[in-house]
């Protein structure tokens, strides 16, 4: 009789206690969540194409003489900025002064029969001959005035020497020179980059369009430019078109090579921008989520992210229009479902 009233006692404790903790899960789950949420609203942006690029110098010559010869002088080193018309290098003179001697002999004998032309008082032929001697004479002085003094065709950097005072250019390419040359020169104000396009934006990209450069050497800072050209034809194979693109470069932050993206700006488009911390990430995945309420409860939403604007970002989803409130504080206790408590 003890031992029955003793077990009536102890199945009597369990089932209150089992009722206590039934009603307590039961408070735990319907306990509302305070959030805090913001009203969605679409806004203009700009419409953008996200492009990698690596950077070119506007022009660039590999510079030597026509023809073999010595070496008289070489003006610059590697790093020097050149000015457009500057000496940069001088070859051996003495075929250059031969020249000039003999077009001053040939002009002067020029000059005389155009006298004696003028006057009747010589031969067709003898003046045309004349006039032969002294233009091809010319010519071969020009051309050697040319390649004996070398000027710098353009503003720009010496970014290579190949050859030293005295030495014999033979019009092969050496000491690393990628085609044969003396010296290389580079204009890299403006720089310049080539870009493949998806042929989807063949009519929406144009000579002007807009543009900017970003790379991490210089995280903080976007350097504008323009579309210089755009190629007329379709790659049949990639379906992509080239083009130009130049970006001023006025205190020469940037030089040749630099790798980085380009931004084409095609227009604005609508579109929702919420605070970045809103937007919640999948452990273990990339899948990317927010939170909306719907009729008092948390509603989770999957999210594409577009572009970011410092501490704000654009979401695309069908699901979220135009008016819904977003959670923005407290979104990260919140499960699908659940009953939240907004504070206004």
């Amino acid at each position: 009789m003890v031992r029955n009233i003793v077990l009536t006692g102890l199945a009597i404790a369990l089932l209150t206690g089992c009722s206590s903790k039934k009603e307590e899960n039961q408070n735990t789950e319907t306990e509302a969540i305070p959030v805090k949420v913001m009203k969605l609203e679409k806004r203009n942006i700009a419409k953008t194409l996200d492009y990698t690029a690596t950077l070119q110098a506007d022009e660039q010559v590999y510079y030597a003489p026509v023809s073999a010869g010595r070496i008289g002088k070489i003006y610059v080193e590697v790093g020097d900025r050149i000015k457009k018309g500057q000496l940069l290098v001088e070859m051996d003179p003495t075929n250059y002064q031969q020249a000039k001697v003999q077009l001053k002999n040939l002009e002067t004998e020029y000059n005389r029969a155009v006298k004696l032309n003028e006057t009747g008082s010589i031969s067709k032929q003898a003046y045309d001959a004349a006039v032969t001697n002294y233009e091809v004479a010319k010519s071969n002085y020009d051309f050697l005035k040319e390649n004996t003094k070398m000027l710098a065709p353009f503003d720009g950097i010496v970014t290579g020497k190949y050859f030293e005072n005295g030495e014999l250019y033979t019009g092969i390419a050496t000491g690393g020179a990628a085609k044969p040359s003396i010296i290389a020169i580079e204009k890299i104000n403006p720089l310049k980059a080539y870009v493949n396009l998806s042929e989807q934006y063949f009519l929406a990209v144009k000579k002007g369009t807009k543009v900017e450069f970003k790379c991490n050497i210089y995280p903080e800072r976007i350097f504008e430019g323009t579309v210089n050209i755009v190629y007329p034809t379709i790659d049949p194979a990639s379906r992509t078109f080239t083009v130009e693109v130049k970006i001023p470069n006025n205190d020469e932050a940037l030089r040749p090579g630099m790798y980085g993206t380009i931004n084409f700006f095609i227009g604005e488009t609508e579109t929702v921008v919420v605070p970045a911390l809103a937007v919640l990430k999948l452990q273990g995945a990339n899948n990317r989520y927010v939170f909306l309420n719907k009729d008092g409860k948390a509603k989770r939403v999957e999210v594409t992210l577009g572009r970011r604007f410092e501490d704000q970002v654009e979401i695309i989803s069908h699901e979220i229009q135009e008016g819904d409130e977003l959670v923005v504080v407290g979104q990260g206790k919140l499960v699908d479902g659940k009953i939240i408590d907004v504070k206004r």
